[in-house]
């Protein structure tokens, strides 16, 4: 179901003043900001199939701070402190005294109304507590099952406003599902809210997948299928639950992404026992061979513009990332560290390309500049691999493997701290993080 958020009153969407209070996001925060978040006021009493405005209120200040927090930016204050009841009237004049006493310095707050249509209309308020000043406010009208959405919207415009950073909360993610013994694991397409709500199968687990990755129309996904028991390259339609291979190839395809525009797929196929990069028009279905190098080529990601690959190769003796133009052309290596790199993947900001670094019997995921300046680990896990980006770029997704064999999926910002794990009904790998929702 695709819910629609549209902007409430003119008057609500108003400029707020400038803000004071701002979030230093660059170098990591060793101590989060104090917040309060207390549950919205139910602005009438009519009840939604989800709940009542006041039901939704509590459930939606909820989720927006568990949302900043996730960040590690933020540290939501124990409701149970709070030395005042937010009213309606609070929402637009808060009692800036009372927060003050509990050391918030910011507060989230709003209302929430259920509509005549069903609907409910939530109106998000972020305030600077010792400046007393109001630094952002929206509204947003959804049905009532997209309430966690509007959830979302509001955590991502407060997130947005006092870090200068697009938030990334109205997101999801695609990954595989686990479960089952080590030698016969049963592996399924999921996909979840990024903070693990509203999550469902797409697969029932009869062929293995590998690698799923969104569109950025975020209607279609790729992934490897081992169907039939054959390796190919897949599409998914979300919504109809169609699935497609991509082409009746000579040879095995695999490791599928798409362009930035959603026009291309650059994937690996395995021809006379040479595995290079190739392209595909999925218009056309005009196919292009990308690299020639006697190896394994493989793991193809593009710069956000479009105009440049990145991808691993052992074409120099051992697993290394190296950097071409999308047409092929000016192939350099870029990694230089110890150990080998593998599973390479450009950032959404384009400043960033973060890999798995292989070394010492240890999986780590690092991130570099397109040059192969700067290299860096951010984790150092018995087996941490297959990263994936936020939409901002700021937080990276990666599966981590235990020695026993459990895997599952954790986040990690780009200053290497705030490491959590994402919670997953079962065992998780090869995530993929989407654009933000329409």
């Amino acid at each position: 179901m695709r819910i629609l958020l549209a902007p409430l009153l003119a008057a609500l969407a108003a400029t707020p003043a400038a803000a004071q209070l701002r979030v230093d996001i660059n170098s990591g925060i060793a101590q989060p900001l104090p917040i309060a978040v207390p549950a919205f006021p139910a602005a009438n009493d009519a009840a939604t199939d989800a709940g009542t405005p006041a039901e939704l209120g509590a459930r939606i200040a909820a989720v927006i701070a568990a949302d900043l927090k996730s960040s590690g930016l933020f540290r939501p204050l124990d409701p149970a402190a709070f030395t005042t009841v937010v009213g309606v009237a609070d929402t637009v004049r808060p009692q800036f005294d009372a927060w003050r006493t509990v050391a918030a310095q910011a507060l989230v707050t709003g209302t929430v109304s259920a509509n005549p249509d069903g609907g409910i209309t939530l109106a998000c308020y972020g305030y600077d507590v010792f400046a007393g000043q109001e630094l952002a406010r929206q509204g947003f009208v959804t049905t009532a099952a997209g309430w966690r959405r509007a959830a979302h919207k509001c955590a991502d415009l407060v997130y947005s406003r006092l870090t200068g950073e697009s938030g990334y909360f109205d997101s999801r993610i695609v990954y595989v599902s686990e479960t089952g013994a080590r030698t016969k694991r049963i592996k399924r397409l999921a996909v979840m809210d990024q903070d693990g709500a509203n999550h469902r199968f797409l697969t029932a687990g009869q062929a293995l997948v590998l690698t799923p990755r969104f569109a950025p129309n975020q209607q279609t996904i790729t992934y490897m299928s081992f169907e039939a028991n054959r390796p190919r390259v897949w599409l998914y339609t979300l919504g109809s639950g169609r699935q497609a291979a991509i082409g009746e190839f000579a040879g095995m395809s695999f490791a599928p992404r798409f362009s930035p525009d959603g026009t291309t797929l650059v994937f690996s196929m395995s021809v006379g026992g040479n595995t290079d990069v190739y392209k595909l028009n999925l218009a056309s279905r005009a196919l292009t061979r990308l690299t020639t190098q006697p190896g394994i080529d493989t793991s193809p990601s593009f710069s956000p513009d479009g105009s440049r690959i990145v991808f691993e190769s052992d074409r120099g003796g051992s697993q290394q990332l190296y950097v071409m133009a999308a047409d092929g052309s000016g192939q350099n290596r870029v990694s230089f560290g110890e150990g080998r790199s593998a599973s390479p993947v450009w950032s959404p900001r384009g400043d960033l390309i973060a890999f798995t670094r292989i070394g010492g019997g240890r999986f780590g995921i690092g991130v570099m500049r397109p040059d192969g300046s700067g290299e860096r680990l951010l984790t150092n896990g018995y087996q941490d691999e297959g990263a994936t980006w936020s939409p901002n770029g700021r937080v990276i997704l990666f599966q981590r493997t235990m020695r026993g064999g459990r895997t599952d999926l954790r986040s990690v910002d780009v200053s290497g701290q705030n490491e959590r794990q994402v919670p997953t009904p079962l065992d998780g790998s090869d995530p993929a993080w989407s654009p933000l929702l329409p």
